[in-house]
Formats: structure tokens, C-alpha cells, sequence
């Protein structure tokens, strides 16, 4: 399927994917750095961003979301490029590494490590997030033109909150009250048994960095993903929180340049 997408830079092929509730744009801060070495493709997931839903109502799985992406590369003649991703985007990273259509992978605080508690903690968090934005949908601007507003709103997912620009997190904030995949996929990603398997099956260089100020994917899962794919390259990421592009841009950039470079 046609997947909305930002493309820009020369190099090796690098394909950016977003967490649930996200859209591209998440990717701005680290951009720059980024096209300066690569060939770079930010994607919007199925029922995001300007991304339509799933051809035929298809429940948007981890499958199903994978199987998206890699008619997205087929699409464009893309057979096997780098892939970042954050969240749900790293989970899918990793499934792409799995199917043998990335060069390398590079997880950022990926999804699908959690235990029962946590995965029932970041499913409410999520849901409770997407409640509250859709109530405040019409205030935005003026919420988050607060510091300390922002500060609250933004604290679960980035670690320094004044580095987000106010109109970026207005449009985060809208996007994901608005997404039309958003219930679906959160749906589809509550299941019990709802989590990352088949370790072995990534062969490709893998970099696994965790956020070490986490308040959603709570840091303690990097230890299980380290268990769960031990070949694979697994770093912190000091000061950053689960969406670290704006954190630290220059830090994330260099973390999955390095992983890009095999």
C-alpha cells in the first residue's frame, strides 16, 4: 500500500519508522544529520500521519503493519535498506530484520519487551493520552504555549520537555487524537499475548538503545531485549526519554548512523 512519506539526503537507503500515536515529523530534529550520510525515508504507519488505514479493514498487527512496510519497499524498489525505528517503529525494525528486508536495525526503546504489568501500564498511558488531547483538541496551542503545561503533557514520552518546540508538540498531540489507526492499533497491540519473539531470527546487525529516562517503556525491558536477541548491539541512550529525537538529536543521530554502518 502507498504509505505517506518525507524523503531526502544521498547515500545507503535508511527507512525511519515512528511509534504508535507518531507520525514522520517525529524525525525532524535528527534529519539533517542523518541525509548527510544517507538516502532517508520517514514514513507515516497505516492509520497515521497522512497515511490511510489498512486496505479492507485488516487488523493493523505487528504482521500486518510489517507486511505493510515491505509492499511500501516493494513499491519503491527497495529491497533491503537500513531501518531506525522508535516504539512500535522498533519492534517493526527488528520484524523487518527478521524477514531478511533490512541491512541493519536500529531499536529505539523498541516495543514488545514488556511483562504483563508494564504492557497493561503503557496500554493505559497510551489510551488515557489520546483521551485527554482529543478533549483539549480546540486549546492546544495555548496549553502547550504553557512551559510548564508542556512539561506535564509531554513528560511521560521525552525527557526534556523545553527542547520540544511548542508547535511540534501541538502537532503530536493532535495527530494523535486525530489518527484514524490509533484505536485499532492500540487494539491490536493489547493482546495478552502481545510481544516481541523470534530473537534468533535477527540476523542483521542489530542496535538495541533504550532511553535511560523511559517513563513508558520502562528501562528495566532493555534487559529482557538484551536476553531475547543477544547478538545484537544494545546501548543507552543517557538523558533521553522513550521519543528521544528531541532530547538528544545528535545522540540518536549518531546511534543509528553507527548501526548503519556495517
Amino acid at each position: 500500500m502507498a504509505l505517506a512519506h518525507d524523503r531526502g539526503g544521498s547515500g545507503e537507503p535508511l527507512l525511519l519508522i515512528h511509534g504508535i500515536g507518531s507520525q514522520w515529523q517525529v524525525w525532524q530534529p535528527v534529519l539533517p544529520a542523518l541525509r548527510a550520510e544517507r538516502d532517508v525515508l520517514a514514513i507515516d504507519l497505516p492509520g497515521f500521519g497522512e497515511s490511510a488505514v489498512l486496505d479492507g479493514g485488516r487488523t493493523p498487527s505487528i504482521d500486518a503493519l510489517a507486511d505493510a512496510v515491505v509492499a511500501f519497499l516493494d513499491g519503491i524498489g527497495w529491497d533491503r535498506p537500513h531501518v531506525a525505528g522508535n516504539s512500535l517503529g522498533g519492534w517493526l525494525a527488528l520484524e523487518l530484520s527478521k524477514r531478511g528486508r533490512a541491512a541493519s536495525a536500529c531499536a529505539l526503546s523498541p516495543a514488545g519487551f514488556w511483562n504483563h504489568r508494564e504492557h497493561v501500564f503503557a496500554v493505559a498511558s497510551l489510551r488515557n493520552a489520546q483521551t485527554v488531547v482529543q478533549k483539549l483538541d480546540s486549546r492546544l496551542e495555548s496549553l502547550y504555549a504553557n512551559g510548564a503545561f508542556k512539561a506535564v503533557a509531554m513528560g511521560q514520552l521525552v525527557a526534556r520537555p523545553d527542547r520540544l518546540p511548542a508547535e511540534a508538540a501541538v502537532a503530536s498531540a493532535r495527530n494523535l487524537g486525530r489518527s484514524p489507526g490509533w484505536k485499532p492499533t492500540l487494539a491490536a497491540m493489547s493482546g495478552r499475548d502481545v510481544h516481541f519473539t523470534g530473537g534468533v531470527d535477527v540476523r542483521t546487525p542489530a542496535t538495541i538503545a533504550w532511553g535511560e529516562k523511559d517513563r513508558l517503556l520502562l528501562p528495566r525491558q532493555a534487559e529482557r531485549a538484551r536476553r531475547a536477541i543477544p547478538q545484537a548491539r544494545h546501548v543507552s541512550l543517557y538523558g533521553c526519554g522513550h521519543v528521544p529525537t528531541w532530547d538528544d538529536p545528535e545522540l540518536v543521530a549518531r546511534t543509528i548512523l553507527s548501526s548503519s554502518r556495517v
